[in-house]
């Protein structure tokens, strides 16, 4: 099963997140394009400007592991789930192409906070806002932010030892909004803490296996 490219020299590609599921950015491919994608496990495509295959990353570092890939059933549109590098899939340094609203997104659903939140703050780098407290953060560097870190993580200890269940929530909150914007101004991104979290359970578990004394 391929892409019928006798119909359509030049074939969409919708691109998403394969665990957030968010759409990343909408892209053309054609027949060396996915020849590519297929032996490469890496998204490729066709820049109709330059008139030449362009594989997403090269230059940026923002490369595209491709993680699924499915065909619709008219078989001339591709959908791409990918593992995106650094910090973004748009060339603006947004996490995603599509960040102009139009029309408000309503949405309940609150499990991806924290890339939202990072999504925010790559926002605010790019598209700065007067009196934003991420901006003020930005602007005053790293030594800043460290130290708010360090000050938040504190006051964490504080709350618990306090044995305050609220206070605490709220300082844990604090330092986690903080650490997001020193892994930003850091350049890491969540996915980097995630793949490093996973490394890390998944050699806990061969440890348990192998009967090897230690945890976490």
């Amino acid at each position: 099963m391929k892409p019928d490219f006798k119909k359509m020299e030049l074939i969409p590609a919708i691109v998403q997140d394969y665990k957030t599921k968010e759409v990343l950015m909408l892209a053309y491919v054609n027949e060396d394009s996915y020849k590519y994608m297929i032996e490469n496990k890496q998204t490729c495509f066709y820049s109709r400007s330059r008139k030449e295959l362009w594989h997403k990353g090269e230059t940026s570092g923002n490369i595209q592991e491709i993680k699924g890939m499915y065909l619709d059933c008219d078989n001339d549109t591709l959908l791409i789930y990918v593992k995106q590098e650094g910090k973004g899939a748009c060339h603006t340094g947004n996490y995603s192409c599509f960040f102009k609203e139009i029309v408000s997104y309503e949405n309940n659903d609150d499990t991806n906070i924290l890339q939202d939140i990072y999504n925010q703050i790559i926002d605010r780098n790019i598209n700065p806002k007067e009196n934003s407290y991420t901006n003020y953060l930005l602007d005053e560097g790293i030594d800043k932010i460290c130290k708010k870190v360090g000050e938040e993580a504190t006051e964490t200890v504080i709350a618990a030892k306090n044995i305050d269940k609220k206070e605490l929530i709220g300082e844990i909150s604090d330092l986690i909004y903080h650490t997001l914007v020193l892994m930003f101004k850091s350049n890491v991104s969540i996915q980097e803490i995630e793949d490093k979290l996973i490394e890390r359970h998944k050699k806990q578990g061969n440890k348990k296996k192998k009967n090897i004394k230690g945890d976490y």
